[in-house]
């Protein structure tokens, strides 16, 4: 009996140390925090000048370098100067609640994703909004990812932006 258990935890412990050598840094579950900046672009630049914010994304493994994720956070878009001097507000809060789908293309480092989702604002009777995002990034060795994606808010007009983000996963 002592040399089947013996065997088995040998056994155990070699299909361990493998896969530990096999696992790719990008096929585990991660949660990273991150600065958004973002242009406006088409109509919403008439309005604001620039976004920021931050966000929060949970990315879950699939199949080999392919995620689930899910991100929430908060983008505010800084109305520009000559309609604040006309009595606009100085800006303009939401926060986007959005899931979607990431595919490593080389395995690790670069990556394509797509998003859908909701952006709620922040002001007063602003309701909310169907949210979109396709983009793509890359993720530096330390955990570190850049990405640079096209999103736009649609209900009754679109907000849209060419927005980027700095992250750093854990």
């Amino acid at each position: 009996m002592k040399k089947i258990l013996l065997a088995l935890f040998v056994l155990g412990v070699t299909a361990c140390s493998s896969f530990a050598q096999t696992t790719k840094s990008s096929d585990v579950a991660k949660f990273s925090i991150g600065v958004d900046a973002g242009l406006p672009i088409g109509t919403t630049s008439d309005v604001y000048s620039f976004a920021i914010g931050g966000s929060l994304k949970y990315d879950m493994p699939i199949g080999s370098g392919a995620f689930v994720n899910l991100s929430a956070g908060y983008q505010s878009f800084m109305v520009k100067s000559a309609l604040k001097n006309a009595g606009f507000p100085s800006s303009s809060g939401f926060v986007p609640i959005k899931v979607g789908l990431k595919y490593y293309f080389d395995g690790q480092g670069f990556y394509g994703e797509g998003q859908l989702g909701v952006a709620f604002s922040t002001e007063s009777g602003g309701g909310k909004a169907f949210a979109y995002a396709p983009g793509i990034g890359y993720t530096l060795d330390g955990g570190f990812d850049i990405g640079v994606r096209y999103e736009a808010w649609s209900n009754n007009g679109t907000v849209s932006q060419i927005a980027l983000r700095l992250a750093y996963g854990f």
